[in-house]
């Protein structure tokens, strides 16, 4: 923390915390005119536990995550429900860029960086896939999802589970 540039921790608080605030913010009006309305946060498993080297990117998923809650409560008789999904570790660009660049630094395979290191804390040591999110996120929208508010919820191959 102490050699983190400040302007990138501005800029992750901005991208990643600020921008849920503005977005819930211009949402909410709509949804309260209508009587009913779903909004669902994208944080991460970082925002319910921590890795070393990643307090920025932790603290800033961890106020995704409180920010959720204090919604639904706060909207909890409106008929507005508010939720986080919180991923483990997709195959991105991201990241597909982060094995190329660990197996160089390590001096290992790709898929002992994709096991060994990016996906240590997933016990199903696979990366979750996007129909997975995609489902529930499906879920949390539709009237089947209704009475989960304020919920921080896993879809992380066990990540948080040990």
């Amino acid at each position: 923390v102490d050699e983190f540039p400040e302007e990138k921790w501005d800029a992750l608080i901005a991208v990643i915390l600020s921008s849920t605030f503005h977005a819930s913010r211009a949402a909410i009006p709509v949804m309260k005119a209508q009587g009913r309305g779903r909004i669902i946060n994208i944080a991460s498993a970082h925002g319910l536990v921590a890795s070393p080297f990643k307090a920025p990117y932790v603290a800033a998923k961890f106020g995704v995550v409180g920010f959720t809650k204090g919604l639904a409560v706060e909207l909890a008789r409106t008929g507005i429900t508010a939720n986080a999904i919180c991923p483990g570790y997709v195959k991105t660009p991201l990241i597909e860029a982060q094995i190329v660049d660990q197996a160089k630094t390590r001096g290992i395979p790709e898929d002992r960086v994709m096991e060994d290191v990016i996906l240590a804390a997933q016990p199903t040591k696979k990366f979750v896939e996007y129909e997975h999110l995609a489902g529930m996120l499906l879920y949390l929208a539709s009237d089947v999802g209704a009475s989960a508010t304020g919920a921080a919820l896993s879809v992380d191959g066990g990540w948080t589970a040990t």
